[in-house]
């Protein structure tokens, strides 16, 4: 069953068009012990959106994992781990932080919650309503 996820990068570090342009990309860099256990969780097949952070703020696009965690050799212990991205497809609309905030239907998820996790959970009710929501 496939999982849901949402991946913070800066854009102007390494953006939405960075990724379409490399085709898929090592997530690595992760040092936050919570985003690196939901990082653990992902599976294959698993998909996450993409979100811009710092500046943004916004879901810009869709991401497929095609492959489980595995060491960060630039981590210096083996508590943080990788996975491997590559991109789907860019939303029709990007879905700013201010209108994930405003929908009540959101008013849990872990972006608005914890929001400086820089990988997490997205439920399946959530996917779909910020679909819809950049589909608007």
């Amino acid at each position: 069953m496939t999982q849901y996820w949402l991946m913070k990068s800066e854009p102007d570090e390494y953006g939405w068009d960075d990724l379409t342009r490399d085709g898929e990309t090592k997530w690595s860099g992760v040092r936050n012990f919570a985003a690196a256990k939901n990082m653990r969780a992902m599976e294959k097949g698993d998909l996450a959106f993409f979100y811009h952070s710092r500046t943004g703020l916004a879901v810009v696009g869709i991401m497929e994992i095609t492959r489980s965690h595995y060491p960060d050799p630039s981590a210096d212990n083996d508590k943080f781990v990788l996975v491997d991205v590559r991109p789907v497809k860019a939303l029709v609309r990007p879905v700013p932080l201010q209108e994930i905030k405003a929908n009540p239907k959101l008013s849990d998820m872990a972006l608005v919650k914890q929001s400086r996790l820089s990988v997490s959970p997205v439920s399946a009710a959530q996917w779909v309503e910020i679909i819809a929501m950049a589909e608007k």
